[in-house]
């Protein structure tokens, strides 16, 4: 096997060699703490908050485990059997959770299907249909999915809640009752969320199964690479502000949030007459124009 610290945390050598051919040679702290429990069957609680690496950490060792399983014939007929359910927040998350483990499966069988609203029901369903083994869902959209029978839950062995402080606040816990009841009792669930408050936790220690904790970062910290600066400016004059230090700094690539959607369209139209390029996001684009933005 490929001297590799993968390798050294039971990675198989075909994952090993794809992590290599997509630059990634070295364990990032969550994926080193989490992967081999994983790999046991353990139920993690991982505090891992955006860009610590964590799709891989529980991404890689679920496709190892199912890889090392035979395959089941699909039966078109009947609702799709999936092994393994990633539940997320948002579409945008799916997508690029989507995106993710399809890369690191690269050398195994193993089909990798999403499901999110905004977009085809009927295309889904037909996804479905050709057999899925990980699927990466929004609570409501694969509701729908149990609803219309095209899967079935009973057969998942691993569930991962992915950002689940988000789903939280997002008043996402009914719906995932809902899917906790359709699954078995003995599968495995990985609970990953950016914080480890006392509601967090109590949540996580009713669905979870003696957990390992894993906690990469305190809580609510910043990463090192990011510089925080405060311009104290009154409202009428942020957007100048905004304009001057974007074309002064000749900053390429800006995210700027606004607090209603309002006030994102209106913000990027300000821009544009200062002769900035600048789009909006949010809840009333379409999907297909989201992704192409």
């Amino acid at each position: 096997m490929t001297d590799s610290s993968f390798a050294k945390l039971g990675v198989a050598e075909q994952f090993v060699t794809t992590l290599t051919n997509l630059h990634i040679t070295e364990p990032t702290p969550v994926q080193h703490d989490a992967i081999p429990f994983v790999l046991e069957g353990r139920d993690v609680l991982a505090a891992a908050q955006t860009g610590t690496g964590k799709t891989i950490a529980f991404g890689l060792p679920i496709l190892q485990k199912l890889s090392e399983q035979p395959s089941k014939p699909v039966n078109p007929q009947t609702p799709c059997e999936i092994r393994a359910l990633v539940l997320v927040p948002t579409r945008e998350l799916a997508q690029q959770v989507f995106t993710a483990i399809t890369q690191y499966s690269e050398s195994t069988e193993l089909k990798v299907g999403v499901v999110y609203g905004g977009t085809s029901f009927g295309v889904q369903a037909e996804m479905l249909t050709k057999g899925c083994d990980v699927l990466i869902a929004t609570p409501g959209r694969l509701l729908d999915h149990l609803f219309n029978k095209t899967l079935r839950l009973d057969t998942v062995q691993t569930l991962v809640l992915d950002e689940a402080d988000r789903m939280l606040d997002m008043g996402f816990m009914p719906d995932i009752k809902r899917i906790m009841n359709k699954l078995s009792k003995d599968k495995q669930t990985l609970f990953f969320s950016a914080t480890f408050n006392k509601g967090i936790k109590n949540l996580a220690y009713k669905i979870l199964n003696t957990p390992v904790e894993v906690e990469v970062s305190p809580a609510n910290s910043t990463a090192d690479s990011v510089e925080q600066i405060v311009y104290p400016v009154d409202k009428k004059r942020k957007r100048e502000l905004l304009s001057y230090l974007i074309g002064s700094k000749n900053w390429q690539q800006v995210l700027v949030f606004c607090r209603t959607k309002e006030g994102a369209e209106a913000l990027s139209k300000e821009l544009k007459l200062d002769g900035i390029q600048a789009v909006s996001m949010h809840g009333d684009k379409s999907q297909a124009l989201v992704l192409v933005l």
